[in-house]
């Protein structure tokens, strides 16, 4: 179905009978106009959900994908809130990386139990997608999946292909899917950075969109339900979306007013999200990307690198951030115990900063600058950047300017797909 025939739904006492009336790929709850001035407080779409009584779940048995980000604004799950009200049915809860409840490092879950806490059935949907997803969803017998995580923007984060996957997964299974949206907490102004070749999908990148989405998620599955899905499922999943109220594109996560709760281990801060589409990259190097430290991505180092590293990439003249000389000592992950040297980003201007470039002049100047320089052994370099090109360039001694142009082309394309997809200011 073409977007310029998807219905969206105004933010009103409507929106359960909006609910009923929707039947094609996706139908949506549009944003109101946010209030001027700072201190304004965005309205998530799951409190716009609850305070509509949620109409939208009427009749319907429920399960959720979340985890530790699905809170409202007094940081109340939104789990145990759903389940103590009488008014929306909730059965069953799944869970993605890290688990439901948060209790999991990188690379695990929580596998499948009740939660101790209502009681509820939690199944693992982490590395599980197509028929494997699809049998879960009709094994919990739910009739409608809703999805409430919170991203960082990034490609490479895992929870945007948990949605992905789990849209594909309903659509095969014929269950409804809704998205309860949140803020992009990095701003959704433009996208930036390479887009993925299929030949490199993997749970770290589904389909071919750019390292630094700047979507919303749930702008981000109309794009997927329009371009993707079908082609997975062989149908679109029936699909209603859920917007904000007040948050605009510009806005970083400060400006909403809402609480971070950080969406893995990893991401501890809102800095963490803004550096994280860039310096995620050294997850592919024999470099420390700062896990084990109380600044993870922000930090980046590995034994024998010393001040030149940051003379080089302050020398890179790159706009909004400046380079700090660093040591540091990981408690765990990369160099575990040991002091190593690096150095610490220090973002001066949001608005001026791009993280993506970033995150390649200091792989060129790591490699510059120190010889023991190596990509990891597996080349997961590749996956994270999209395809090999970062890589290959690199080795052969292109400069910043020169990898990043090589992606203009395609990030052209996809910045005109996407326009078709966005839904706020």
């Amino acid at each position: 179905m073409s977007l310029s025939r998807r219905s969206l739904l105004a933010v009103t006492g409507a929106v359960g009978a909006a609910s009923a009336a929707s039947t094609g790929p996706a139908a949506a709850l549009s944003p109101a106009a946010a209030p001027p001035g700072r201190g304004r407080r965005v309205r998530t779409g799951f409190d716009l959900l609850a305070a509509d009584g949620y109409a939208l779940l009427s009749g319907q048995k429920v399960g959720m994908v979340t985890n530790p980000t699905g809170v409202t604004p007094d940081v109340e799950h939104i789990v145990d809130v759903m389940h103590a009200d009488e008014r929306v049915k909730l059965t069953a809860v799944f869970g993605p990386e890290h688990g439901f409840r948060g209790t999991a490092q990188a690379g695990g879950s929580e596998g499948k139990h009740d939660d101790p806490a209502t009681g509820l059935p939690v199944y693992d949907t982490y590395q599980k997608s197509g028929k494997a997803l699809a049998d879960i969803f009709t094994e919990s017998g739910v009739d409608t999946v809703v999805f409430d995580i919170q991203d960082v923007g990034a490609r490479f984060y895992t929870y945007i292909w948990t949605l992905y996957d789990c849209m594909v997964a309903a659509a095969t299974a014929g269950k409804r899917f809704v998205v309860l949206d949140r803020p992009n907490p990095v701003t959704g102004r433009s996208a930036s950075g390479p887009v993925l070749d299929k030949k490199y999908a993997s749970f770290v990148g589904r389909e071919p969109i750019a390292q630094a989405h700047g979507m919303t998620v749930a702008e981000l599955a109309l794009l997927f339900n329009d371009r993707f899905v079908p082609a997975a499922a062989g149908k679109a999943v029936r699909l209603d979306t859920v917007l904000m109220k007040g948050w605009r594109r510009a806005d970083f996560f400060d400006a909403t007013g809402l609480p971070w709760v950080p969406p893995s281990p990893n991401m501890p801060t809102p800095d963490t999200a803004l550096v994280y589409s860039g310096t995620c990259l050294f997850e592919g190097t024999n470099l420390s990307e700062g896990r084990g430290t109380t600044r993870p991505f922000e930090l980046l180092g590995a034994e024998g690198i010393d001040r030149r590293w940051a003379a080089a990439a302050n020398a890179e003249r790159l706009p909004g951030v400046r380079f700090r000389e660093a040591y540091f000592a990981p408690t765990f992950s990369k160099f575990q115990g040991k002091t190593i040297g690096g150095v610490q980003l220090h973002v001066q201007d949001r608005a001026a900063f791009d993280p993506v470039r970033t995150g390649i002049a200091l792989l060129v100047t790591a490699k510059k600058v120190w010889r023991d320089f190596t990509w990891r052994a597996d080349n997961g370099i590749d996956r994270l950047a999209g395809s090999d090109k970062v890589r290959t360039m690199i080795d052969a001694g292109a400069g910043t300017a020169e990898v990043v142009g090589a992606w203009q082309a395609d990030l052209a394309k996809f910045r005109a797909l996407r326009a078709d997809y966005l839904r706020y200011r």
